[in-house]
This record gives C-alpha cells, sequence and structure tokens, in this order.
C-alpha cells in the first residue's frame, strides 16, 4: 500500500525558513570576507610560525595551504548559498543545510587559536567578526534546524497528515 501522508505547514515553517534565508546571506558574506579578505598568504604564514615552522617552511607550505584553505571556504559559501532556496521547502535542502552548518559550527573548536591570534593582531577584533558569525550563527542555527526536526519529525517544521 502506498504512503498516504502529505506534508502540511505548520506556524513555524515560513519564519523557519526566512530564519535559513537571511543566516544563508548573512554567512555567504562572513566565509566570502573570511576567505579573500582576512585569510591571505600573510596570515597563513603567520599562523605556521606560531606552530612551530621555521620562516622558510612556512614560506613554502603557505602557498598550497592557502588554495586548500580557499577551496573549502568556497565550497562553505556554495553551501550557505544553497540555503537561499529554503523557502521551496524541499526536503533534501533541509538535510544539505543543517550538514553544512554543523560542519560550518565546528569551525568553534575545530580551527587552531593560531588562527585568532593572527587574525586579531593583524585586523582587532572586527577582524573577528566573520569567524564569530558564521561559526556561531551556524551553531545557533543547527540548533533550532534539529529542535525543529526534533519537534515535528519532518524537515522545514512541516507536519504529516494523512492525504484524504
Amino acid at each position: 500500500m502506498a504512503n498516504t501522508a502529505r506534508r502540511a505547514p505548520t506556524r513555524f515553517t515560513v519564519p523557519l525558513q526566512t530564519l535559513v534565508v537571511v543566516c544563508s546571506v548573512v554567512f555567504v558574506v562572513g566565509t566570502t570576507i573570511q576567505n579573500f579578505v582576512i585569510i591571505d598568504e600573510h596570515a597563513i604564514v603567520g599562523m605556521m610560525r606560531r606552530a612551530g615552522a621555521s620562516a622558510e617552511q612556512a614560506a613554502a607550505d603557505a602557498p598550497a595551504f592557502l588554495l586548500g584553505f580557499r577551496l573549502v571556504g568556497c565550497a562553505y559559501i556554495v553551501g550557505n548559498a544553497l540555503g537561499l532556496l529554503a523557502r521551496s521547502g524541499r526536503g533534501w535542502l533541509f538535510w544539505v543545510v543543517l550538514l553544512v552548518n554543523v560542519t560550518q559550527a565546528a569551525g568553534v573548536v575545530a580551527i587552531p587559536p593560531e588562527v585568532f591570534e593572527v587574525t586579531r593582531e593583524r585586523f582587532g577584533t572586527l577582524g573577528l567578526l566573520p569567524s564569530w558569525v558564521t561559526d556561531g550563527g551556524a551553531a545557533a542555527l543547527s540548533l533550532i534546524l534539529v529542535a525543529s526536526l526534533i519537534r515535528y519529525r519532518a524537515p522545514w517544521a512541516y507536519r504529516k497528515v494523512a492525504a484524504a
């Protein structure tokens, strides 16, 4: 027998999707600034030096590391940009948005302290803002998405109703 259940929006469906869209815009901007303005080759060399690399080794390794860093950053930019489609309500998109935000939130603990030290020296506390907003915001958004999933047992705060 075929599954005759369908999804119906709740009063939280549109606000949740709108929150994801707004956060996605902020996270795309923040990740782009972090990826192409805050972290450059000079910053990578400084981080490597603080982590114990020699000046020669840091200078030699920085370009490849920066390329890898930027490729990962671009993946997050694309992943966050997909969140702009949240109002479509597609189930698969919920899972992509959740995965992107959970992994981006891991930056809060996964980023070595040298990154923050070098960033603070070069840009002051303001330079830390993109990372705090994107990683901390992704953590908060992830918790909200998981809470809605637990509450409604369906993506995007939809409820399942029997088809007539």
